[in-house]
C-alpha cells in the first residue's frame, strides 16, 4: 500500500481535462486483461462500480476500483464509456491491449 500511495503523490494535483488521462503504462495489478483498465491515480469513489457493477469491482484492501471483467456486449460497453466520462480522477481508460 505504501508504494501505491507514494507513486500515486509523485505524480502530482491532477486538473480535469488540463493534461491527465488513464495512463495504460500505470494499470493497476487487479484489472483482467484487454482494452479497459484503471490506473493508480483511481480514489474509489464507487463511481465505476455504480454505472458499471458487471465489469468493475473494489479491491477493499488497497482502497481502489478495477476492472473485473471486459465487456462482452453493447450494453456493458455503453456502461464502462459512462463509467469513464463520470470518473472525478479519469482513472478510466479504454486503449490497453
Amino acid at each position: 500500500m505504501l508504494a501505491f500511495a507514494a507513486s500515486r503523490a509523485a505524480r502530482g494535483p491532477r486538473k480535469r481535462g488540463l493534461f491527465r488521462m488513464a495512463n495504460k503504462d500505470d494499470r493497476l495489478p487487479d484489472n483482467a486483461a484487454g482494452k479497459w483498465f484503471v490506473d493508480s491515480s483511481c480514489i474509489d469513489c464507487d463511481v465505476c462500480r455504480t454505472t458499471a457493477p458487471n465489469n468493475f469491482k473494489a479491491n477493499e484492501d488497497e482502497g481502489y476500483s478495477f476492472v473485473s471483467k471486459q465487456p462482452e456486449n453493447p450494453e456493458e460497453t455503453s456502461q464502462c464509456e459512462e463509467a469513464k466520462a463520470s470518473c472525478p480522477v479519469e482513472a478510466i481508460g479504454d486503449d490497453g491491449a
